[in-house]
């Protein structure tokens, strides 16, 4: 059958693909541009993030959405520079140690840089007393003063011991010291014939009869009587001893505390702060408790020979540990808020740890000094960005940065599974918190948390929404021009001639997807600006121009294409059943798109219908197969109304109709095939043939009309490969809907094609457009008599009446051994009999 062109529902060729013209341009190349120093394309999301900057009140946090690649993170990142720099610099934040609670670290906040300085000045506050502290206690106003108590304290004792021998004198008795153990005690003894004798071997001598007993018996009795003022004595010896211990105790802690005082007096008067005073008089007290280890500093006591496992002294280091300063957070080379992009937000690096060491005893420990800042901390009194996905993804960060936004604290702490082998657990002070926190995420994962997590709303109360495309404007087309600009000067690129900046703003807009639009994926961009000139470099041009941006196309397009070349190869070698000419029954040509995440095809598919005799209706072969999506499904529904709407209005719809997807392994989902089956549907009714060489796209809806899908470009450019590699008749092409034609930015060679009338594009509003182009025949109308005769819905409508027709005869009970007809019900007639 002859196939003659509808040339009223063919695009023109200009409408194919947007062009700018290189002459056009106000410039000869980028060098007479001045680089772009502005965002551009995303004004709604930057008006939101410039708010949310603004808003100083709690749980104002920024929550970024828009697709990945559209330069969320540099434009974060420069509206941050450009907005943080008006606000001031945030303290610095030290822990010092608890004297008091150890496992309590003690938070101390110091203006920018001064943290540091208290850092250095501790540092030599504790120099000062390592040097100094042994000298100390071997100067000689230390000696004289230790010296002058201890004399004092000698003639006490002595004092005490002669008021005690002049009472004994003359009475037998006297006094002496006796050794028990390693001390020495004092006490009284006879004294028989110049020598003294102890009072047991006294009552050996008087058993013997070899002493009095008279004598013995005054002797005992006195030295009771003596014992006990001995006794006595001695106690308050001993009572002296401990005051005397405590003299020398009192003179080494107000001479070193005098000592000490003196080198920490520049900190007490630089740092009036009352938290500060405190711990530094804190220092000072807990240095006057522990002289016993400051003494070591110059050096403890070596092991003596015979003993090489005597415990050695500590280090000085190890003994001036506890006094050290740990500068958690130091700002002095800022000159604005901090604006930390956390890249790796793990625990760790997040929210800071507490670090742990093992000993010798292979306990493990930890102190003040182990705590560490993670970026949160860092970004305190500043802002903090992060990728959402990546942060969720981590154990306990969710949770943490929530509780830290809603509380406005943070208590650094370790968050690890085998914490419990630490003997030593820390609380540090909390740290009071003003940062803003912007997060980057995707619109569904903004929907879920705002769904499914109640606290999303209180705490990120804006949202940034970032735009995938902008308007094609004059203004933007001349941003993009000083963007090519910018790019060329970062990245060491040759400059772009007008044709190659006219060629980047094609590419922009096919990205875009619509002839209106540009990309705002300046990434993307990018990266193509940089493949451009790599092409021009390799072939010695001094300036990119516009056949070497097409050439990185290509080139990329070829990196990424193996599965459509492999598919292609099996439509070429008959593997898949693709007819491109000729005509068919109930069979047509759909377009599909594959996805191959970073580069999508579209290939044709064919697609069969069968009519027949039935009540089932239309079958899904792919839904009966769960294969199909529920898009797809809801199209074939739709599919079902329209049937019913057109044909059902005088007779009830009886058939069986299946239709497929021939050689379909996978899911299929969408509706954008939904036109295509009914035509195939169509065709099988009315037995007229169908244009295999026109592959169809679009949607329908109940009333016939054809509506617009995604992907026409690839969808196409792939029929018209498959056309190109079985040869070009001059008749083939495609059908789409009308309102695809604003999205129309094809290559080069399809344009060409087209022009040279070996392709066609052939746009259509409704079903009836449709199916006159791929019969050939007219749909039809419907009149008072009927639809149009010989038209494609007048045998359409003939065949379903003779499938009604034939079912009512083929469910005659006389036919099919069912009973016989109830009493009343309507006998058959003459003309129903076989």
């Amino acid at each position: 059958m002859a196939r003659t062109r509808n040339k009223t529902l063919e695009v023109p060729v200009e409408q194919l693909r947007w062009r700018l013209d290189p002459e056009a341009l106000p410039f000869a190349s980028t060098d007479d541009l001045e680089p772009l120093d502005e965002i551009i394309g995303q004004e709604r999301g930057v008006e939101a993030f410039r708010f949310g900057m603004g808003m100083v009140k709690k749980g104002y946090n920024i929550f970024v959405t828009g697709r990945p690649g559209s330069g969320r993170l540099a434009t974060v990142r420069r509206l941050l520079a450009e907005l943080a720099a008006k606000d001031g610099v945030p303290d610095d934040l030290c822990y010092v140690n608890n004297f008091d609670r150890p496992e309590q670290p003690v938070l101390l906040r110091f203006a920018a840089g001064r943290g540091a300085r208290f850092k250095e000045g501790m540092r030599k506050f504790l120099d000062d007393v390592r040097r100094e502290a042994p000298q100390l206690f071997e100067s000689e106003e230390y000696i004289a003063r230790k010296n002058a108590i201890a004399e004092a304290h000698e003639r006490q004792v002595r004092e005490f011991y002669k008021s005690i021998e002049d009472k004994v004198k003359d009475t037998g008795l006297v006094v002496v010291r006796m050794q028990m153990g390693p001390i020495q005690r004092p006490d009284l003894v006879p004294l028989v014939d110049g020598e003294p004798k102890r009072m047991v071997d006294l009552e050996e001598l008087v058993e013997a009869g070899r002493f009095p007993r008279e004598e013995f018996e005054r002797l005992r009795d006195r030295r009771l009587e003596l014992k006990e003022e001995l006794d006595a004595i001695v106690q308050k010896v001993r009572e002296l001893h401990k005051e005397v211990a405590a003299k020398h105790e009192e003179v080494d802690r107000l001479m070193f505390t005098t000592l000490a005082r003196e080198h920490l007096e520049p900190l007490f008067e630089e740092y009036p702060d009352p938290k500060v005073q405190a711990y530094l008089e804190s220092v000072l007290e807990h240095m006057g408790k522990n002289l016993d280890d400051i003494r070591m500093l110059g050096g403890g006591p070596q092991a003596p020979q015979g003993m090489p496992f005597m415990p050695m002294a500590p280090s000085p280091e190890a003994i001036l540990h506890p006094y050290s300063v740990n500068l958690l957070v130091d700002n002095a080379e800022r000159t604005g808020p901090p604006v930390v992009v956390e890249s790796y937000p793990t625990y760790r690096n997040l929210f800071g740890s507490i670090e742990r060491l093992a000993d010798r005893m292979g306990t493990w420990r930890t102190d003040f000094t182990k705590i560490k800042a993670g970026s949160f901390v860092k970004a305190n009194g500043g802002y903090l960005v992060i990728n959402l996905l990546d942060a969720i993804m981590e154990p306990g960060v969710w949770q943490t940065l929530k509780r830290s936004l809603k509380t406005e604290t943070i208590e650094i702490e370790t968050y690890d599974p085998y914490y419990f082998i630490s003997s030593t657990g820390l609380k540090p002070e909390p740290i009071a918190m003003d940062v803003k926190v912007v997060v980057l995420g995707d619109a569904r994962i903004y929907s879920l948390l705002r769904h499914y997590d109640p606290d999303v709303p209180k705490i990120f109360k804006v949202r940034a929404d970032y735009e995938s495309t902008m308007d094609r404007t004059d203004r933007a087309l001349d941003q993009l021009a000083r963007f090519v600009r910018a790019e060329v000067d970062k990245q060491g690129l040759l400059a772009f001639a007008a044709s190659g900046v006219a060629a980047v703003a094609e590419e922009a807009v096919r990205m875009a997807g619509r002839q209106e639009k540009m990309t705002t994926a300046f990434p993307a961009l990018a990266d193509l600006l940089a493949e451009a000139d790599f092409q021009a470099r390799h072939a010695g041009a001094k300036a990119v121009e516009g056949a070497h941006v097409l050439a990185a196309v290509d080139a990329r397009v070829r990196r990424s294409n193996q599965m459509e070349e492999r598919i292609q190869e099996m439509i070429d070698r008959g593997s898949l059943f693709v007819d491109v000419d000729g005509a068919r029954v109930g069979q047509v040509n759909g377009l599909a798109v594959y996805s191959m995440g970073d580069y999508a095809f579209g290939k044709p598919s064919r697609i069969t219908a069968a009519t027949a005799l039935g009540k089932e209706g239309i079958i899904n072969i792919e839904r009966e197969a769960d294969m199909s999506g529920p898009t797809h499904n809801k199209g074939m529904l739709i599919l079902a109304g329209y049937l019913r709407e057109r044909f059902a209005q005088d007779k009830p719809l009886t058939l069986a109709a299946s239709i497929a997807f021939e050689q379909s392994y996978g899911g299929i989902d969408g509706d954008s095939a939904s036109s295509t089956e009914l035509y195939a549907l169509l065709s099988s009714l009315s037995g007229l043939p169908l244009r295999q060489d026109i592959a169809v796209t679009g949607s329908v809806n109940q009333k016939g009309e054809i509506q617009p899908i995604g992907g026409v470009n690839e969808k196409i450019e792939g029929f018209y490969l498959c056309c190109r590699h079985a040869g070009l008749t001059g008749r083939q092409g495609v059908m789409i809907p009308k309102a695809n034609v604003k999205d129309l930015m094809l290559r080069p060679e399809v344009v060409q094609a087209v022009r040279d009338g070996t392709f066609h594009i052939h746009a259509v509003e409704t079903v009836e457009e449709g199916i006159g182009l791929l019969t050939g025949t007219p749909a039809g109308a419907r009149t008072k008599a009927g639809w149009t005769k010989g038209s494609v819905f007048a045998l359409a409508d003939a065949r379903l009446r003779e499938l009604g027709r034939t079912l009512r005869e083929w469910n005659r009970p006389e036919d099919n051994g069912a009973p016989a007809p109830r009493k009343g019900a309507r006998k058959p007639r003459k003309k129903d009999k076989p």
